[in-house]
């Protein structure tokens, strides 16, 4: 039988390649936006539904599907930066409620290795990015919400420094800390992870690092600055 995914965030950077990764597996996917852009894509095997995770969820939004995956995320516009919406730590408690009444027990949500203020990060990286603070500790606090759901079989996935790089599967994985000399990881990457850790119950109540060393090019100053503060 087809396993069935429920993924919120399919039109992001991460979630767009969560569902063709999904659907290259020959899944059912069940994605859930807040609005879908016109003339988002079809597949015999894509279900959309509209919904706001920071609203209560309907429970006829779960029924039927065997997993749960987020690939949610903020803009980094100065605004939300200055003020971000409690998508992370709402997000979590609207499913993980909404996942019970369903009988839902697999989640698998995206956190940040820079959620864990012991993370091995450059002082750099750490200055550069301080900015993004009030996101990575919500992201920490949406760690916290599902460390005490024992009835739930979550895993909080905690990336690097996202890149926009072609799949490779060569990435690395470790439960303590961002995988020695490394701080980048690719979002194709890490959609795969997130679908075995989903599927295959890798991981379970667990934070994984996942990143994978890149060119030196791609993880200096002066690359960071471009790639967070383009405005």
């Amino acid at each position: 039988m087809t396993k069935r995914i429920l993924l919120f965030g399919a039109t992001g950077e991460t979630g767009s390649h969560v569902l063709d990764q999904a659907l290259d597996r020959g899944l059912e996917v069940r994605a859930s936006e807040r609005d879908f852009p016109e003339g988002f894509r079809d597949h015999a095997r894509l279900e959309k539904r509209e919904a706001n995770v920071l609203d209560p969820l309907d429970t006829d939004l779960f029924d039927g599907v065997d997993c749960v995956i987020s690939a949610i995320g903020l803009p980094r516009d100065p605004q939300t930066i200055m003020n971000p919406p409690p998508l992370y730590t709402e997000s979590a408690v609207n499913m993980v409620s909404a996942m019970r009444k369903a009988g839902v027990k697999r989640l698998v949500v995206i956190s940040a290795a820079f959620a864990d203020p012991d993370a091995s990060v450059p002082m750099w990286f750490r200055a550069a990015t301080r900015p993004l603070d009030r996101i990575f500790r919500q992201m920490g606090e949406m760690e916290r919400v599902l460390r005490v759901c024992d009835d739930i079989q979550w895993t909080a996935v905690r990336p690097g420094w996202l890149l926009s790089r072609s799949h490779t599967g060569d990435f690395e994985v470790s439960t303590q800390d961002l995988p020695g000399g490394k701080l980048r990881t690719r979002r194709a990457d890490l959609a795969q992870f997130m679908l075995d850790c989903a599927l295959d119950g890798k991981h379970v109540r667990e934070c994984p690092f996942i990143a994978r060393k890149e060119n030196i090019a791609l993880e200096t100053p002066p690359a960071l600055v471009e790639e967070l503060w383009p405005f």
